[in-house]
């Protein structure tokens, strides 16, 4: 029988980009919490602090624009060799229909988002060790899209695609990624309050599990695929059964 040890994260060390908030922070939490070495890294130096202000003494965070790959590839010259990667940044999400749609402001969420993803993939490879994992963040929006959603769509599509060709590219390193359904973070911080809560409430309401999901349940699955060490290219959707209904 398989010792349970060889999966546990203990002693691991894991790089959290997009670590200061949200599904990032939560995950950082829950990473620390099964043992591992915890580095974070956001935009600025306010959230990454507040973030070490959380996570145990052993813990380092780092400032770095990450849609900028210059200060990725600086960013992980400064940060070593390690286990395991969760890209999870990302900016506020904006829903436009088409005619509407600022095609710059889309093509920042789409460097970040998207390339943001390539790049630090790129640059983190070389110093990932073995046994080692990366996984990336796609929405459910990519697999049943509405109106006014085409650009997180269609990033949430291609980084379905960029998992799995990343899966047989870096093999034997393990390529995964988590599929989110409608989560009560900080990325609809431009809505109003009144606004946002009817949208959970409703969003909700209609889902197998009668609620949106918070960024803790989500968390467990980033726990999971850094362990399971016979998963690669897949695809682990949490998002309370919306793709049912």
């Amino acid at each position: 029988m398989e010792n349970k040890s060889e999966n546990s994260l203990a002693g691991k060390k894991v790089v959290v980009l997009g670590g200061t908030s949200g599904i990032g922070l939560a995950s950082s939490l829950a990473t620390a919490a099964d043992g591992a070495i915890v580095i974070v890294v956001s935009s600025t130096q306010q959230k990454v602090d507040e973030a070490l202000h959380l996570l145990p003494k052993e813990s380092t965070g780092f400032v770095a624009d990450l849609g900028n790959e210059k200060q990725i590839e600086l960013l992980f010259k400064k940060i070593g060799e390690f286990d395991h990667l969760i890209f999870t940044a990302g900016d506020t999400l904006k829903f436009n229909e088409l005619t509407d749609l600022n095609i710059q402001e889309a093509k920042q969420s789409i460097n970040l988002r998207f390339w943001g993803a390539i790049m630090a993939v790129k640059h983190a490879t070389p110093l990932i060790k073995k046994g080692g994992s990366i996984t990336l963040t796609t929405g459910a929006l990519g697999r049943k899209p509405r109106k006014g959603t085409a650009i997180i769509s269609g990033m949430a599509s291609a980084i379905e695609g960029l998992t799995r060709a990343l899966a047989f590219e870096l093999a034997p390193i393990r390529v995964n990624a988590v599929c989110v359904g409608t989560v009560r973070t900080n990325l609809l911080t431009n809505v109003p309050e009144a606004n946002r809560e009817a949208f959970y409430s409703q969003i909700g309401s209609k889902l197998l599990t009668g609620k949106v999901g918070n960024a803790n349940e989500i968390a467990e699955a980033y726990l999971y695929l850094m362990r399971a060490t016979f998963s690669t290219g897949q695809i682990i959707v949490v998002d309370g059964g919306s793709l049912l209904v």
